[in-house]
């Protein structure tokens, strides 16, 4: 075939499936797909069915490119599958709020103006025992801006082995940079003492930084200053300790810090994330003393960085869930996938192995999105074949799983229990369908 011989754009619009789609849009498939046949003439290729190509590019446009994905790979946070999924009391507050108008900044009982803050300031000032609240889209934001409205043109103290760099680029050296703080580092890789704090502190001191170490841990010959020592030397040096806790939580879970003992160990402000161990939205908390966190409200970057009205509903329905911790156990996804025993996990995958001719394998999953890096969590997979995992990943829905020792493993403890045979389908039609491109 030569380039003349393909159809014009009029005549492809023409087609059937084509001419009842929305005109704009199946122009641009129309021009997509003889883009693609022209491009395969010129490299001496068959460029196949024009219309049907056209076809299959008015199909991608108009699907979702933001999808469910079945999450089978035992990381339980996992970042690039949108880290927490919600609980369901969460997802009815977004649904009611977001298909009305809401009470976002009015105070209904005086008809004035209010602050959208307050719809998740008092559970969470209750569940962490500080004066005031400030979210923000996430705690990378809630740092830099706790950074910013405290410390910009001033020091701010930090230990050298806590200037961690997690996830896609964020550095806490960066961070102090942008806020216009100045870093001064104290100590060493692996061991910081009081002494070092005191030492730093001097005129231009305008705050102390303690950074959880979030997805990696120093063990061996180390030393760190805990929390309620380095609140003292703040207190007396009469400085902000702001204390970034990463990842946080509400509850016990494992080793993982909590806003209110680092609050009751004497920290002024306390940053965490909504969407990892607390189960809900992205989201930055602060939490703290009431006259720093107001300063923080009042600072112009404030307006940049806030949490829209769906994050808000989200953010309450998880909270409503922690006054009663076996409920929040119970119904937050994450935390139930956490404790849930491995006996129910590996009839899962046993479920699912008898449904796909697979094999079961006694597996480890992790925590993921920073939090507990070292914990290994017991698990149980369905184990299948390799070259399924490029099919799967492609398939409709997609099924995500990890390639480990020639074997695709189909993690259970990220699987829920309603997820098993939609995961088993995928199978199926995998095995049936041509290699993934």
């Amino acid at each position: 075939m030569e380039l003349r011989d393909l159809p014009s754009v009029d005549r492809l619009l023409g087609d059937e499936v084509l001419a009842a789609a929305p005109r704009r849009l199946a122009t641009v498939a129309a021009r997509a797909a003889l883009d693609r046949a022209r491009e395969a003439i010129r490299s001496g290729g068959d460029p196949g069915d024009t219309f049907a190509a056209a076809r299959a590019e008015l199909e991608r446009l108009r699907a979702s490119s933001l999808r469910r994905v079945l999450n089978a790979t035992g990381v339980i946070v996992h970042t690039n599958l949108g880290r927490a999924p919600l609980a369901a009391t969460a997802l009815e507050r977004v649904v009611e709020v977001g298909a009305a108008y809401s009470n976002l900044e009015l105070d209904l009982d005086s008809g004035e103006r209010g602050s959208r803050q307050e719809h998740v300031a008092e559970p969470l000032s209750r569940l962490t025992g500080a004066e005031a609240v400030l979210v923000v889209n996430n705690n990378a934001a809630a740092v830099l801006l706790a950074l910013a409205a405290l410390a910009e043109g001033r020091e701010v103290v930090v230990s050298r082995g806590e200037l961690v760099a997690i996830g896609d680029g964020f550095r806490i050296p960066d961070v102090l940079a942008r806020s216009g703080a100045r870093m001064v580092e104290v100590g060493t890789t692996n061991r910081t003492t009081a002494a070092d704090y005191e030492r730093a502190v001097g005129p231009e001191t305008a705050a102390l930084l303690r950074v959880h170490q979030s997805n990696y841990r120093i063990v061996g010959f180390t030393a760190s200053v805990a929390t309620r020592e380095l609140a003292e030397i703040a207190k007396r040096a009469r400085l902000p300790l702001i204390d970034d806790l990463g990842s946080g939580s509400l509850l016990d879970v494992g080793d993982e810090p909590t806003a209110a003992a680092s609050i009751a160990a004497g920290a002024d402000l306390v940053c965490f994330s909504g969407d990892k161990l607390l189960g809900g939205p992205q989201a930055g908390i602060v939490v703290g003393r009431a006259d720093l966190v107001e300063r923080l409200r009042r600072h112009p970057l404030q307006r940049a960085l806030r949490a829209d009205k769906l994050t808000l509903a989200a953010l309450e329905g998880t909270l409503a869930l922690f006054d009663d911790p076996a409920a929040a156990r119970r119904e937050i996804p994450v935390l139930r996938m956490l404790d849930e025993p491995l006996a129910a996990v590996r009839e899962r995958a046993e479920r699912l192995a008898g449904l796909v001719g697979g094999d079961v394998e006694e597996t480890v999953a992790r925590v993921g999105g920073g939090a507990l890096p070292l914990a290994e969590i017991p698990s149980a997979a369905c184990a299948i074949e390799e070259q399924l995992a490029g099919k799967l990943r492609v398939g409709e829905p997609p099924v995500v799983g990890i390639v480990r020792d020639g074997r695709l493993l189909l993690d259970a403890r990220t699987l829920a229990e309603d997820e098993i045979e939609a995961v088993a389908r995928a199978v199926t039609q995998a095995r049936g369908r041509s290699p993934a491109p």
